[in-house]
């Protein structure tokens, strides 16, 4: 795989559970952009959020964006709810949307086996309004930024797998 593979998609909705399982099962390397950042700042992106604002932790993402543009090729990378809006997306890679109804998100957290971490890890969850209302700024421009739109509400992990694999062009 040359091409990176850039997931986006709404909070919750199962980025990093399927970028492990792609990661596994196509033997590519898997990083996550949330984790990228944390481990630069040594700070988790709730406390960044909380002690810099949103302003600071939208300018992290731009800089982890470049970075990614400028040293990594071939992998999967698991992108936060609000990656989509880094200037140079499209140099990153193709990138695949993982679509899915803010009740069926909202649903698969709150029935996960380890739902309070989960939930605690998007405190905007607690707040179902405020969240409801982001997912209708966010939903329409996901889809205009995507190279490949993939409706996970319907899908077994196995086929969105496929369809990740086939965008990509990659096999096993």
């Amino acid at each position: 795989m040359e091409k990176n593979i850039i997931l986006i998609g709404f909070m919750g909705v199962g980025k990093g559970t399927i970028a492990r399982a792609f990661a596994k099962e196509y033997k590519v390397y898997n990083i996550d952009t949330d984790d990228l950042i944390e481990s630069k700042t040594n700070k988790e992106v709730k406390k960044i959020f909380e002690r810099y604002g949103e302003e600071r932790f939208r300018a992290l993402e731009q800089e982890t964006a470049n970075w990614i543009e400028a040293n990594v090729k071939g992998t999967l990378v698991s992108c936060g709810g609000g990656f989509y809006k880094v200037n140079n997306l499209k140099s990153l890679g193709t990138v695949v949307l993982l679509d899915a109804s803010f009740e069926w998100i909202h649903k698969r957290l709150k029935n996960a086996k380890n739902s309070k971490a989960k939930l605690a890890k998007r405190p905007l969850f607690a707040k179902e309004k405020e969240a409801k209302k982001l997912y209708n700024e966010r939903a329409e421009i996901y889809r205009q930024v995507a190279d490949v739109i993939v409706d996970v509400e319907k899908l077994a992990t196995k086929e969105i797998l496929e369809i990740i694999s086939q965008a990509a062009n990659i096999s096993k």
